[in-house]
């Protein structure tokens, strides 16, 4: 069956944030007295919320609720001021959005960035593209990969889960797809290796956005 509604992650698929996101982990541990990490270490620690980003960021010792809670007071209004800085859409996906756009195939975005950032970033990077729906983490509201976030989307669309294809450079994607029982394709520039994505089974892993549309 053809596509109709393409959902993306934004973190590693649309967007290389991992440069903002290195500088805010990076201003948070300092202000907490904390080791610093480089940006490769910071993009293994990504994918499952802020919450569970600042918990991995922290020393494992140092994982206690009082310096959980004080970090996060920090990262997050840090972040939300400085999270368009560095922070760019990865090469071939404007023109992707616009190809699909042109297509007539409705776009959702479905993050496990805190809802705030991600409605702000969407617009931002992405200005001319109509998405039908973005959605943040929201509280309340389990975090992928729990397929909450993907049903909501449908819900608002309006469309089969066979019409759907999820894409996104994480395990956490390839769950959350499969969790929600829709298409899945995995993309190999973002914040995971290859292997791991291909551990999922995923419909297709591709290395460059455009490559997408032969898979709707």
């Amino acid at each position: 069956m053809s596509k109709k509604l393409v959902i993306f992650d934004l973190d590693g698929t649309l967007l290389n944030t991992i440069g903002d996101l290195t500088v805010a982990v990076n201003y948070t541990l300092e202000a907490c007295g904390f080791p610093l990490h480089t940006y490769d270490e910071v993009k293994t620690m990504v994918g499952n919320g802020v919450l569970k980003l600042i918990e991995r960021a922290l020393p494992e010792a140092e994982r206690t609720a009082d310096n959980l809670a004080r970090a996060r007071s920090i990262f997050l209004p840090f972040y939300s001021a400085h999270n368009a800085e560095k922070t760019h859409p990865y090469k071939g996906i404007p023109e992707l959005l616009e190809q699909l756009r042109k297509k007539g195939l409705k776009m959702a975005v479905a993050s496990n960035k805190y809802h705030e950032a991600t409605c702000k970033l969407i617009p931002h990077y992405f200005p001319t593209i109509p998405f039908e729906v973005v959605l943040g983490q929201r509280d309340g509201v389990p975090a992928k990969p729990h397929p909450q976030i993907v049903d909501d989307i449908l819900s608002e669309v309006g469309v089969g889960r066979q019409e759907v294809l999820y894409v996104g450079d994480t395990s956490v994607d390839m769950l959350t797809a499969r969790a929600a029982e829709v298409d899945a394709v995995a993309v190999d520039w973002g914040f995971r290796p290859r292997e791991e994505l291909a551990s999922h089974n995923p419909l297709a892993i591709i290395s460059h956005p455009l490559q997408l549309l032969d898979y709707l």
